[in-house]
């Protein structure tokens, strides 16, 4: 079977500005990885990832009865929204914290593996992947697991940037006064994206 290629473009014409944009990872990496640095949020990354495929492949076996019981989306839409925003919480009331500290508690790899589960963007993510895109490399289950892959790599390379973003914000700004000014922001961040995505579209 041939490649598709105006097809192949398409769905990177979705996939890419839907993993570079702000969303709950993304902006969770960026927080992270300017209150702890970029080596601390590799576990956080990693349970992404994890969490990532998983949900990619589950929602690649069963997208057409998610797309019609879009009552699952609101439910997890809220309790997404709650649970970011207790992470935008827990960001935004932090203190700045000594750079070679190792004994600060940091969010790790199953909290990047729960978030995906709670995270309304990357249901939605998928469920458009598979329903639009699905049959880039086919229509067997194997060609929408590759469909995943692909999904997963341009998603690591969107978290990896923000997580580096939020490390070189931590460098930049090394005093105490523009920590705390960045942990609340990040924060507050976070807290918008969860309001954002607990409103209907």
């Amino acid at each position: 079977m041939s490649l598709d290629i105006p097809l192949l473009l398409a769905t990177l014409a979705f996939i890419v500005p839907m993993c570079f944009t702000p969303g709950p990872n993304n902006v969770l990496c960026a927080a992270h990885g300017s209150r702890y640095g970029f080596q601390k949020t590799l576990p956080l990354i990693a349970g992404m990832g994890i969490g990532w495929s998983i949900l990619g492949l589950g929602i690649a076996a069963g997208a057409e009865f998610l797309k019609e019981n879009e009552f699952v989306f609101t439910i997890l839409s809220y309790i997404g929204a709650i649970y970011i925003a207790y992470l935008g919480y827990i960001v935004a009331s932090s203190e700045t914290i000594d750079k070679n500290s190792n004994t600060e508690e940091h969010f790790g790899f199953f909290t990047g593996i729960v978030l995906q589960f709670v995270n309304g963007k990357a249901w939605i993510h998928f469920v458009v992947l598979m329903t639009t895109f699905g049959t880039l490399f086919g229509t067997e289950y194997y060609a929408k697991a590759t469909l995943v892959i692909l999904n997963l790599l341009f998603g690591l390379m969107a978290v990896l940037t923000w997580a580096a973003f939020g490390t070189v914000l931590r460098k930049t700004f090394s005093g105490r006064e523009s920590g705390l000014m960045i942990n609340r922001v990040m924060g507050g961040l976070l807290i918008l994206v969860a309001i954002w995505i607990a409103l209907p579209h």
